[in-house]
């Protein structure tokens, strides 16, 4: 009997290594697909963050909830690459008083060094975050 028991509890131990090793793997390999930016800076935002991350093979931008919106009339998200050019993209605010805290990032941006929010109406930079380095 005392060897049924040893043997379970090995086999016990076993089961957690592996299960151990299989959520590292998963968290750290998680971890790696996320990327936050710095604090944004400029003339009307100032404070949030956004974050990148990859779902189902898709680059989204997300904006933190301490992200304030700024009182403009048209404000947009816009991208830069590495190489410096600039994608604008949708449009901050929608219908019925709700925002675009998320958007997919079009497949033909090649990467993000950094984020912006954008005043179309005025043609001018409302505040800016940078990535440590570029993502995607």
């Amino acid at each position: 009997m005392s060897k049924v028991s040893a043997f379970g509890r090995v086999k016990m131990y076993l089961y957690c290594v592996l299960f151990g090793t299989f959520l590292v793997f998963s968290v750290s390999g998680f971890a790696a697909e996320m990327h936050t930016t710095a604090p944004f800076k400029g003339v009307k935002v100032n404070g949030g963050t956004a974050t990148h991350t990859k779902q189902n093979g898709k680059n989204i931008l997300s904006l933190s909830d301490d992200f304030k919106v700024p009182n403009t009339p048209d404000p947009h998200w816009q991208v830069i690459d590495s190489k410096g050019n600039v994608y604008l993209l949708q449009r901050l605010d929608i219908k019925g008083g709700k925002i675009n805290k998320s958007i997919t990032v079009p497949a033909y941006v090649p990467d993000i060094a950094k984020v912006q929010i954008w005043c179309a109406f005025a043609e001018t930079l409302l505040g800016e975050a940078s990535f440590s380095s570029p993502v995607m």
